[in-house]
């Protein structure tokens, strides 16, 4: 039976109705045009999905394209943080370029549009500027400087260029229409004094484009046929169509700019200006925390590609505004983890189990699966003493009915090794439990093949020989914040839902084939639940964050 297709987005709808109304298949090309002001987060997986998935389901190339116009908060580690991102991804870019690569192009264009009476040199500052275009329903009030005599503005436009005036004192505007009820249309400025270095070209620029100037021209450069953005950009639109007016020839692909929902998610900030303050006041220890929402930080956590792109193909692409719960994203992440990951024995909050009738000098190395969900996982040995340790919570004195653990004349099974029983405890001066004192079975070794071995208990617990134990960190993650939508509250800073509990760090022992691991790994401890080493682990400590919890509640329709 074959499998049945998907329906088309609206935004391959649009590509298909392009190429049967004559547009030639050879024509398509897509971009992503990050700026390189911050790291890429969890909205931008859906641009970088929807550009890079179609240029894989049309064979088209995808430019990946820096729009770096502002030198004031771009940096080269944005920059390849961005290119390392996308590969981690899987996905491939025909070429790597940037919005500087066209300053002179563009430079040219503008000085033509002033020649041709479109763009004018305004003396105002920005604040009087912005004070002039009034509202949607108001007619905005025309700059003195307006109708200012062309050879005048070109001049005055090239000193800019020079760097003779001081920052604020001057820009470019487009001349366009003051009583447009789009914002936009209301003479934007496309140049603007920044006397500041800039990450390629270093000091040869004293003005900077504008992004609505730069970005659509870069576009039509590139010859890029559909210029798919977010929904915010949806009313900058007949501006990017009124620039593309002013430089478009005849034979040439026409750009298209369409936009799709911006993707939000429960429990995370998007904006790259909140999560800069997260950075700097030091809430979270970089861009790359595993409780960011930046992919860098989901790699770090332990999220894998393969996921989020399942996630992104989950959501869709939707024309209006969504807010996805994050449990979708964990269900993705938890279920591509369920397949890759290796079982392990680690305990997080230990307590020590001697078993009192094992010989005090005996060891063996015992047989487990390595992933039930992979038959060419495999097995491997783990080591098993006398001196074991064993989860805190998987013991109780006395416990209630339903208790399948270890109990005080109960039995449980050791995950793959003995059936257990516990006779008494013992314990410090204020109570705690310091040890757990227990028999076995000598007979019901797990696959022994024995009568004793097929014997039923309702309990397996993990454990690590207390010999072998290999001393872990963990890292236990929780939700940055507090709040679903932590910046939807207007009359509220959205610091202050930030969950001060954060992150966990507790000391705990794993399996000593847990010394090899290396970042990237997946594990999944068993009952506990999903880890992977942090790069901060080191020789003397290896560290674990955890990527998610063994279940969760959230179901898939």
């Amino acid at each position: 039976m074959e499998e049945e297709k998907k329906p088309l987005n609206f935004i391959e709808q649009i590509i298909e109705n392009d190429l049967e109304n004559g547009l030639d298949k050879s024509k398509l090309r897509f971009r992503f045009p990050p700026e390189p002001n911050g790291y890429l987060h969890v909205g931008h997986t859906k641009a970088i999905c929807i550009n890079f998935g179609l240029g894989e389901k049309y064979g088209a190339p995808v430019n990946l394209r820096f729009d770096d116009t502002n030198p004031e908060k771009e940096e080269q580690e944005f920059v390849d943080a961005i290119k390392e991102d996308i590969k981690w991804l899987g996905f491939k870019y025909d070429q790597e370029l940037y919005a500087s690569d066209y300053f002179q192009q563009l430079y040219d264009w503008a000085v033509e549009m002033i020649k041709q009476g479109k763009a004018y040199v305004d003396e105002q500052p920005s604040e009087v500027i912005t004070e002039q275009r009034k509202n949607p329903t108001e007619a905005g009030i025309e700059s003195p400087y307006r109708n200012r005599p062309i050879e005048e503005s070109l001049d005055l436009f090239e000193r800019m260029k020079n760097g003779e005036f001081e920052e604020g004192t001057m820009s470019l505007r487009a001349k366009i229409d003051m009583t447009s009820p789009n914002m936009n249309m209301r003479d934007p400025v496309m140049y603007r004094i920044l006397k500041r270095p800039h990450h390629r070209t270093g000091e040869k620029w004293k003005i900077y484009p504008m992004y609505d100037w730069a970005h659509g021209e870069s576009d039509y450069i590139e010859q890029i046929s559909h210029s798919l953005c977010s929904l915010e950009f949806e009313n900058h639109r007949p501006l990017y169509d009124w620039y593309l007016d002013q430089v478009y020839e005849d034979g040439k692909v026409r750009n298209k700019q369409r936009e799709f929902a911006r993707m939000n998610v429960t429990y995370m900030v998007t904006s790259k200006r909140k999560l800069q303050r997260l950075v700097a006041e030091g809430v979270v220890t970089g861009w790359d925390d595993p409780r960011m929402p930046t992919i860098s930080g989901m790699r770090r956590l332990g999220y894998t590609p393969k996921a989020i792109r399942e996630f992104i193909d989950r959501v869709g692409v939707a024309k209006r505004e969504n807010l996805i719960n994050i449990q979708l994203l964990e269900f993705c992440v938890r279920e591509d983890l369920n397949k890759v990951s290796t079982r392990v024995m680690s305990v997080v909050n230990p307590v020590k189990l001697i078993i009192e009738n094992y010989p005090e000098d005996k060891e063996e190395w015992l047989e487990t699966e390595n992933n039930p969900e992979d038959e060419n996982a495999g097995t491997r040995e783990v080591p098993f003493s006398r001196e074991l340790y064993i989860e805190r919570e998987d013991f109780m004195e006395e416990a209630p009915k339903k208790f399948f653990r270890l109990t005080i004349g109960g039995e449980v099974r050791l995950k793959s090794a003995y059936i257990i029983k516990a006779n008494r405890v013992e314990k410090d001066e204020n109570g705690e439990i310091t040890t757990i004192y227990a028999t076995y079975d000598e007979e019901s070794k797990s696959g022994s093949g024995t009568e004793a071995s097929m014997r039923k208990v309702k309990g397996t617990l993990h454990w690590v020989s207390a010999k072998h134990a290999l001393p872990i960190e963990v890292r236990i993650y929780d939700r940055l914040f507090t709040h679903e939508q932590p910046d939807a509250e207007k009359e509220t800073d959205f610091m202050e839902f930030v969950n001060k509990d954060s992150l966990k760090k507790v000391q705990g022992f794993a399996e000593p084939s847990l010394k090899n691991a290396k970042v990237g790994d997946h594990y999944q401890f068993q009952r506990i639940g999903y880890f992977t080493p942090d790069k901060d682990s080191t020789a003397e400590q290896l560290i674990f964050n955890r990527t998610v919890t063994l279940k969760d509640s959230f179901k898939i329709d």
